[in-house]
């Protein structure tokens, strides 16, 4: 996972889309899962196990965002103000996002209570992801295609690949491709390099499956 990416001659979205295509997959089980919850132990291991792995994957792919992705596109922005407006969107999406987050991990660890905010914090927390995740794809997607730089793409790249490292590689491929499509499947394996794209296959995929971080009947067939 450390290997650096390589530049190509225009920016490509293939792992973005991908990213917020587990994103929505995992948020769906997420409320789904929390809506039926209640206090049984047995439901509480998975919903909090799934959570713990996503949560990981999403703050990476937002610090990223946050620390490297928007402060490069707001230089180059400087006298459009539109385009700057919409960087401070992305930015405060991300903002209104934390608190969700914390709320469900105050939920999840109310033992006392009941864990009776879960339901109502997944909720608000799936409401606001996926409304991002949508705005992002409708009009910052589009920029970045057209605006930046194949080299300052791959420095964004780069820095959630040093975040993952090869540590969480056999979990992150393979949730990454969870449910993804044979086309999908191909296109994310090309731009992994061959060893990782080889362990997948032969391995990951199948301890993943066995792991099974949402338990079936529990938001997921």
């Amino acid at each position: 996972m450390t290997t650096p990416h390589q530049p190509g001659e225009t920016v490509d979205l293939t792992m973005m889309y991908a990213f917020h295509d587990g994103l929505r997959r995992d948020v769906a089980i997420i409320a789904k899962s929390a809506a039926v919850t209640g206090d049984d132990p047995s439901r509480l291991t998975a919903t909090h196990f799934g959570w713990d792995l996503f949560k990981r994957f999403l703050t990476i792919h937002h610090t990223a965002e946050d620390d490297v992705l928007w402060p490069k596109l707001r230089g180059q922005f400087a006298d459009r103000p539109d385009d700057l407006e919409l960087l401070e969107a992305m930015e405060a999406e991300h903002d209104r996002i934390d608190p969700l987050i914390a709320a469900i991990d105050a939920a999840l660890a109310d033992e006392q209570g009941g864990h009776t905010a879960l339901g109502d914090a997944a909720d608000a927390f799936a409401t606001e992801l996926n409304a991002h995740l949508s705005h992002e794809e409708s009009d910052a997607l589009p920029l970045i295609e057209r605006e930046l730089s194949p080299a300052d793409w791959a420095l964004f790249a780069d820095s959630q690949r040093n975040q993952i490292g090869l540590g969480l590689a056999p979990r992150y491929i393979p949730w990454l491709l969870d449910g993804a499509t044979p086309e999908r499947v191909a296109e994310v394996l090309a731009i992994f390099p061959p060893p990782l794209a080889a362990q997948y296959r032969t391995a990951w995929k199948q301890q993943y499956a066995e792991l099974n971080p949402w338990a079936a009947d529990y938001g997921r067939p």
